[in-house]
């Protein structure tokens, strides 16, 4: 039973060992390659995941091969300590991304979306210089720009009916409700001297650098990306979890074998 645990874990340690090594070259790529805010702030985690699978695997793998008890055991606090966080980051996705939804509007292939629908906390993540950021990103990414070459020869009829993405129709095009008139996809006259109830109507511009980047709807498809995201990611984190406590329990068992094994040689 012994070496059972210890190659199971000797083996497993090996595999997220190899595989550490490709996302930490993913990572060293993404800085080479990056040329925008967007694709920046994601080379730092890439790597630091990538080392630190490299770090607690190669700890893993020593501890159990060599029967090295101390690095079992640091292993198993740092593994203990991982499913925490993973269970704790799991549950905290799906709480914070359980409110919120595009609205079906009357007549129109896609959906819109309202900030106030979703949760404060994602709502203060897109709030001041954090949103300025964002919009950055989502400006030198040309997002709205694919949007228009996209369904630039859709007519106003035929454009009502597109599919569009959260984030091509919070901040690509003005909300339904403002009653603008159509010209393309991100060119909509306003109506003269009208009051609008909503502040984004306000805020549309048909400048490519402005449209409707600084609405609230615009936000609100971000957050309804990330929503989507993160329910793909937590239900990630649990398979992941599901293998991590699998792992822990091996290595719990090659520990107590190794602590015994070095009571009895002592003896």
């Amino acid at each position: 039973m012994a070496k059972c645990s210890n190659s199971l874990i000797g083996i497993l340690n090996f595999v997220t060992l190899v595989l550490s090594i490709p996302i930490i070259v993913a990572g060293v790529w993404l800085s080479k390659q990056s040329n925008t805010e967007c694709e920046r702030w994601l080379e730092k985690p890439v790597i630091a995941l990538g080392v630190f699978l490299l770090i607690i695997s190669i700890a893993g793998l020593i501890g159990a091969c060599y029967r090295v008890t101390w690095l079992l055991w640091v292993y198993l606090l740092v593994m203990f300590v991982l499913i925490v966080i993973l269970f704790a980051f799991t549950i905290f996705a799906f709480v914070v991304t359980n409110k919120g939804a595009g609205e079906a509007v009357s007549g129109k292939g896609y959906k819109e979306y309202r900030l106030g629908d979703y949760s404060n906390w994602l709502q203060n993540r897109v709030n001041g210089s954090t949103w300025e950021r964002i919009k950055s990103c989502l400006q030198s990414g040309k997002l709205c720009s694919k949007f228009e070459n996209q369904f630039i020869n859709d007519s106003v009829d035929k454009f009502y009916t597109e599919n569009l993405s959260s984030l091509q129709s919070g901040c690509c095009k003005p909300s339904s409700d403002c009653g603008f008139t159509y010209q393309s996809p991100t060119s909509w006259t306003k109506t003269g001297n009208a009051t609008y109830t909503n502040p984004d109507c306000n805020s549309w511009n048909n400048d490519p650098n402005i449209l409707c980047y600084n609405c609230q709807s615009c936000k609100a498809g971000l957050l309804q990306n990330i929503k989507s995201d993160w329910k793909k990611v937590a239900i990630v984190n649990i398979i992941f979890l599901v293998f991590l406590i699998i792992v822990y329990s091996i290595g719990c068992c090659a520990f107590r074998n190794n602590r015994m094994d070095n009571y009895y040689k002592g003896y």
